[in-house]
């Protein structure tokens, strides 16, 4: 009889028991800001709707999640009232951009304040699951 005990787990996951990413994995590397999570996420979901297999750990880099992820953190802000359809809007057009809105210009001005609370909201939850730094 086999001692189950020894055997390594068939699938292991790459969170820890109180679903935080493992810090420290040197074989992924957490984003710097909440930004580039962001943009990397859009990228993430624009390739996957033209059929790419996009997975986190595939790529030149190796991120400590999957895109979704991190849409579930927007998703948990958007239930707890933190950020409204507006947020989620600008979100979705300025990452689709690959840049951030710029106070500077007239026009991008109200989209600019909107994507400053959207990734504001958005920095703490993917901090606390080690997504960012």
């Amino acid at each position: 009889m086999t001692n189950l005990c020894s055997q390594p787990p068939k699938h292991t996951s790459h969170r820890n028991a109180f679903g935080k990413f493992r810090e420290g994995d040197p074989q992924t590397q957490p984003f710097r800001t909440v930004e580039e999570a962001w943009f990397w996420t859009i990228a993430a979901l624009t390739a996957r709707r033209d059929g790419a297999n996009h997975r986190a750990k595939i790529g030149k880099v190796s991120r400590p999640c999957e895109p979704d992820d991190i849409l579930k953190c927007l998703d948990g802000l958007y239930r707890r009232t933190r950020v409204d359809l507006v947020h989620a809007r600008i979100l979705r057009v300025w990452g689709e951009r690959q840049v951030a809105p710029s106070s500077a210009h007239p026009l991008e001005k109200p989209d600019a304040c909107l994507w400053r609370e959207a990734m504001s909201a958005l920095e703490w939850p993917l901090r606390a699951k080690g997504i960012i730094l």
